[in-house]
């Protein structure tokens, strides 16, 4: 079996969790947006990823992209599929109808993303960046630069990338060294290496715009002396039309354990004379833009995490139905029966069934924010929703990539032997799956993001915040029915840990900072287990009104069972990690350095 996108649970979510049509009702730029307009949308996403792009999964494992004679050479198949990605308009779905695209929200593309990542995930990074450095220059750039680069990126004409990382500067930006010299004509001549640069050349378009931070001579030291550049592969002739080639190179791409298809490039500036580069903004301000693309980033970066996760979901049951082995351990049958009526490989399946739903409707509301915060007609609403955005994005990017880990890991569990051999394909979302929690930020730097900005800062105000918000959906759980009861109660015992943990990190992020990071990563991962878990209580609530009115039974009952699922075996996981954010402290900083 093929990929299949989950169009009803993506449904599920826009209507009853992230409430589309209310959206779509406020805000008149999405007065055309609603449910309906979605559901069409997305029906078209998936035939066109269903059909081009997840056939090409397999082979771009197989026949990755390669470096010859200075050029990078894609998988068969992709050129022509990235030219139909392109003419079907999907690059320009979420971005400005003045510029070309199709002006819908966020909460709609983030469910076009999924389908697109979960089809072909190597595929996918071209566009991410794409998205990325289109939100850095709209935000940052001048009006000729959105003139000059944005009408063609949105098109698919030209794609994007981001520049940050060099051989001595990975997440320390503060230590990047590659310099721009100013010129008389207003522009910089760029010099320097850039490595790890995703799609930093291919053959897929006809021009690659890049945006590369660099250092301006006599800039401050540190990340208050970074500038952000346009340094486009083929320089732009003031018609449009494309002119010389610009003095940016790539050296060799890397030959990586996953996402072999996407080639990661070495990027070489400046060895005949310097790259041609136009400044962003203002000098010295390039970091705060690249967090543009970062942050756009690091939310699509969550979203391919549950997009793996639900691939290896729908592989794992097929696999599970084909294969006989065993009777019945209750005697039901004398014959071998199809491991998928196991008990335990029931539960596996069940619980990555529940852990993807669980981060893709967190995705769901958080994209739904997002657009409440930047269209939303009241200012008040705004804020609120800004800081509600800004608190998921690290559960988001963090926890749904660390999630996708354990369901890729229990999908190669579930094919036993045949999971470990490269031909049934199992083993290549495994493998794809680890970059999602290193690129874009470790899950170390999304959990003290978490931490400092996100808690320490307010004091753990915007997580009381949203405590509260899950205590009230806690009330509507115990007036339900039996199910609802039981998840509640596994919620409220979330909440209470997770109020522990704010607690314990409000009272010593200032002075003891040490215990207080060493529990980074399990607040993370106890916050995102929460806010899934939340968004699935709420999605039982839901699917009970519906099952009342007498809708898709079959679809709904899963779904509660579903949210049961994830309170009995996924949110009762966090009493330990509280106790290790709360307590587990202490044999961390006991530890010399010198004896590890």
């Amino acid at each position: 079996m093929s990929y299949q996108a989950p169009l009803k649970d993506l449904m599920f979510n826009l209507h009853h969790l992230a409430e589309l049509d209310l959206l779509a009702d406020t805000v008149p730029a999405f007065a055309d947006a609603g449910v309906e307009t979605a559901a069409a949308v997305l029906e078209e996403c998936a035939k066109f990823n269903e059909s081009v792009l997840a056939p090409l999964n397999w082979e771009g494992d197989q026949r990755p992209s390669w470096f010859e004679d200075g050029r990078v050479v894609t998988t068969p198949g992709f050129k022509e599929a990235f030219r139909q990605f392109a003419q079907g308009g999907w690059q320009g779905l979420q971005h400005p109808i003045a510029f070309g695209g199709q002006g819908l929200p966020k909460t709609l593309g983030a469910s076009a993303i999924e389908i697109l990542n979960s089809a072909n995930l190597s595929f996918a990074l071209c566009p991410l960046l794409t998205d990325g450095a289109i939100d850095a220059i709209l935000t940052a750039g001048s009006e000729a630069q959105k003139a000059t680069y944005l009408p063609r990126m949105i098109s698919g004409a030209w794609t994007g990338t981001m520049n940050l990382t060099e051989p001595q500067a990975g997440s320390d930006l503060a230590a990047v060294r590659t310099r721009a010299e100013p010129q008389a004509d207003g522009t910089h001549r760029l010099f320097g290496t850039k490595i790890f640069i995703t799609y930093g050349e291919h053959d897929m378009a006809d021009n690659i715009v890049h945006l590369v931070l660099a250092r301006v001579a006599g800039a401050p030291e540190g990340v208050k002396g970074i500038s952000l550049f346009i340094v486009p592969k083929f320089l732009v002739n003031p018609d449009g039309s494309l002119g010389d080639r610009n003095d940016v190179h790539c050296v060799s791409i890397e030959h990586k354990m996953g996402i072999k298809a996407s080639p990661t490039a070495v990027l070489q500036y400046g060895d005949h004379g310097g790259a041609v580069g136009y400044l962003v903004g203002e000098a010295n301000r390039g970091l705060e833009y690249m967090f543009i693309m970062m942050n756009a980033a690091r939310f699509a970066v969550g979203v391919q995490g549950i997009a793996v996760a639900e691939r290896a979901y729908q592989k794992a049951v097929q696999y599970a139905r084909d294969r006989v082995q065993s009777r019945p351990v209750d005697g039901s049958q004398k014959d071998a029966v199809a491991i998928i009526h196991h008990p335990d490989v029931k539960r596996t399946l069940m619980t990555m069934r529940a852990l993807t739903e669980g981060c893709r409707a967190m995705a769901t509301v958080a994209a739904a924010a997002y657009d409440r915060a930047h269209h939303h007609p009241d200012a008040a609403a705004r804020a609120q929703n800004q800081a509600f955005y800004e608190f998921l994005v690290p559960l988001v990017k963090g926890y749904s990539t660390e999630m996708s880990l354990e369901v890729t890991s229990l999908g190669v569990q579930v094919h036993g032997g045949m999971g470990f051999i490269e031909e049934t394909g199992a083993a290549q979302y495994y493998r794809d799956a680890k970059i999602l929690t290193i690129y874009e930020g470790t899950t170390a730097i999304q959990a003290n993001d978490l931490v400092g900005r996100k808690t320490a800062r307010d004091g753990g105000q915007m997580a009381r915040t949203v405590a509260a918000q899950i205590a009230a959906t806690e009330s509507q759980l115990a007036a339900g029915s039996a199910q609802a009861q039981a998840v509640g109660m596994r919620l409220k015992a979330a909440r209470e840990a997770f109020i522990e943990a704010v607690d314990f990190i409000a009272l010593h992020a200032r002075t003891d900072p040490n215990a207080v990071y060493a529990g980074a990563v399990p607040y993370l991962m106890l916050a995102g287990n929460l806010v899934a878990g939340w968004q699935l209580a709420r999605s039982l609530c839901a699917a009970e009104r519906a099952l009342e009115q007498g809708d898709d039974p079959l679809f709904l009952q899963t779904k509660v069972a579903t949210a049961r699922v994830y309170a009995d075996h996924i949110l009762s996981r966090v009493g330990g990690l509280r106790d290790s954010i709360v307590q587990g402290h202490a044999g961390v900083c006991a530890v010399a350095v010198e004896a590890l």
